[in-house]
């Protein structure tokens, strides 16, 4: 099968652990060993990861800067594919014992200079704060803020996913068997001018919404969406919480799930089972079992 595995945030750096090459490449290793799991099953391996933290991170730094001198965020966002990429695929040629070739794909994703999302940024990146420091480090470089969990964090445009221009390089690399690292952070955001060229906006693109994209473009068998929760929870948070391990896509479609968590995962999935694949939600450390339908949540699409 053609799979395409996106790796979140805890795969990189967990919410509680420092900002440092050292514990991203740690728990890299880890996931290392969990998509190795799925080349040596026999399957073809598109791997895709966040960036929030990281691209927050380097926003930040560029505030040290004069305002003519921080780089946009297109252009941190394509550092933070290059310097997580070269992570995973050093870490995963490792897991493989170097018997199998890994690239990574610096990835262009277009999107819409009309869309919504410029007027409403909702995606967090960065560091999270408390509300006083918040507001303060906002109000000196102009950031927009919210709350996320009971902290504080920059939240900036995360417009809708529409095309891959680069979807040919992809192909051509997994028609010669390569294991392909590729649209890292969700892609590096670009806007198609009228004469045909391409320029970088400023804005994040979220992963799993461009996963989905990748997968359906790819014609992919499985979409697993990895995290650090085992699966998708009716009455998540609550003494009455209980795993769901399958889904019809009418059933999905009918939950109601956090927005700021499990709940662009769902519509990832949907939008993936949609177009006829099967989508997997669940921990990283299950991804073959998730692929399997032995763990996680899987929702199949229109073709089961």
């Amino acid at each position: 099968m053609r799979v395409v595995a996106a790796l979140g945030g805890n795969a990189l750096l967990r919410r509680s652990e420092p900002l440092t090459a050292g514990a991203q490449r740690a728990n890299v290793k880890t996931a290392a060993e969990s998509l190795a799991a799925i080349v040596r099953a026999g399957h073809q391996l598109v791997v895709t990861h966040g960036n929030g933290p990281q691209v927050g991170l380097l926003a930040l730094q560029g505030a040290a800067y004069k305002p003519e001198e921080a780089y946009p965020l297109d252009v941190l966002g394509a550092e933070t594919e290059g310097m997580i990429g070269y992570i995973i695929e050093q870490e995963l040629e490792n897991a493989l014992g170097h018997d199998r070739a890994v690239a990574t794909l610096l990835t262009q994703v277009r999107i819409d200079s009309n869309d919504p999302a410029f007027r409403n940024p909702t995606k967090f990146v960065g560091p999270v704060y408390d509300r006083e420091e918040a507001e303060a480090r906002a109000e000196a470089a102009g950031w927009q803020i919210a709350r996320d969990g009971d902290k504080w964090r920059r939240v900036v445009p995360s417009p809708t996913p529409l095309e891959i221009p680069d979807m040919r390089v992809i192909r051509l690399l997994l028609d010669q068997q390569v294991v392909v690292i590729c649209a890292g952070g969700g892609g590096i955001p670009v806007l198609r001018r009228d004469d045909g060229s391409m320029i970088g906006v400023e804005a994040v693109i979220d992963k799993d919404a461009a996963s989905a994209l990748l997968a359906r473009q790819l014609d992919a068998d499985a979409l697993l969406l990895l995290t650090d929760v085992d699966a998708i929870y009716r009455d998540f948070g609550k003494d009455t919480a209980t795993a769901i391990h399958q889904l019809t896509i009418a059933e999905a479609e009918k939950l109601e799930l956090p927005a700021g968590s499990m709940g662009p995962k769902l519509a990832a999935a949907l939008d993936f089972a949609s177009s006829g694949g099967t989508s997997g939600i669940g921990r990283l450390e299950d991804a073959l079992a998730i692929l399997d339908g032995k763990a996680g949540t899987c929702i199949f699409g229109s073709q089961w």
